[in-house]
């Protein structure tokens, strides 16, 4: 399987489905100014939340407080990182059909190659975000695709469906303060053919350089130990750090 000529592997690999323009149409910065932010994202998200991160804030802080620089760290990441990000979608690809949840899909590149591919019925993109989710829902409209696409702050919205067919959960499970509890919510949501696409990073890095990432070992410990009870891994032929998994 191939996501559609519109949306393809080469129109991802030459610039992000069109993101340096869409980022700077949507933020109203002129292509050099966007350019002069993107290299400074990550520490900008950080300054964002100077001193300890509160795990107990961790929701709010995602939702009220990173605004726009969510988007330009995560477009910064996506541009600099695009052929690991192209074996993200190449695994998509093999699995998405149906009704695809991506959770926490951020500026949408999975979204929207989701809603690419003609397995696939209807994406449901969910993200606490505000200013993701307006990014999103205008990047959809760009493309085509809001017939196949929608967007929602969290899985409690009773529009959504109540099993899925595909959950897509990328760079986002260590960013959560009790992640096992995703992982069973996940569970209960998938269909018994479902396939969930997972990654994480429990570490903060050897200076601090992932300082929004849980890596308490308790946590860690119990997300595994929940990982292993409710899921069986599927294999899948990249070599990269997301994984495929059917229900135990």
């Amino acid at each position: 399987m191939t996501v559609t000529a519109a949306l393809s592997l080469d129109h991802f690999l030459s610039g992000g489905f069109d993101l340096r323009q869409h980022l700077a149409s949507h933020l109203q910065l002129t292509a050099a100014e966007l350019e002069q932010q993107l290299p400074m994202a990550t520490e900008a998200l950080a300054a964002a939340h100077p001193g300890a991160f509160d795990p107990e804030q961790a929701g709010s802080f995602y939702e009220n407080e990173v605004g726009h620089a969510h988007l330009l760290e995560l477009a910064a990441w996506h541009l600099s990182s695009a052929d690991y990000i192209a074996d993200t979608l190449r695994l998509q690809a093999m699995f998405a059909k149906g009704q695809v949840l991506d959770f926490g899909g951020g500026i949408g590149t999975h979204a929207l190659a989701a809603a690419a591919l003609p397995e696939v019925e209807l994406v449901w993109f969910v993200d606490l975000n505000p200013a993701n989710r307006a990014f999103v829902t205008e990047r959809a409209e760009r493309f085509g695709l809001t017939h196949k696409l929608r967007c929602f702050r969290d899985l409690g919205d009773a529009a959504l469906p109540e099993r899925f067919d595909t959950v897509v959960c990328l760079d986002v499970l260590e960013h959560l303060n009790d992640p096992s509890a995703q992982l069973e919510q996940f569970a209960q949501r998938m269909g018994p053919e479902a396939i969930a696409l997972l990654n994480w990073y429990f570490f903060q890095g050897f200076n601090g350089e992932y300082p929004f990432h849980f890596d308490d070992p308790a946590l860690v410990e119990r997300f595994f130990r929940t990982l292993q009870a409710r899921f069986l891994e599927v294999f899948h032929p990249y070599l990269i750090t997301t994984r495929a998994y059917r229900l135990a």
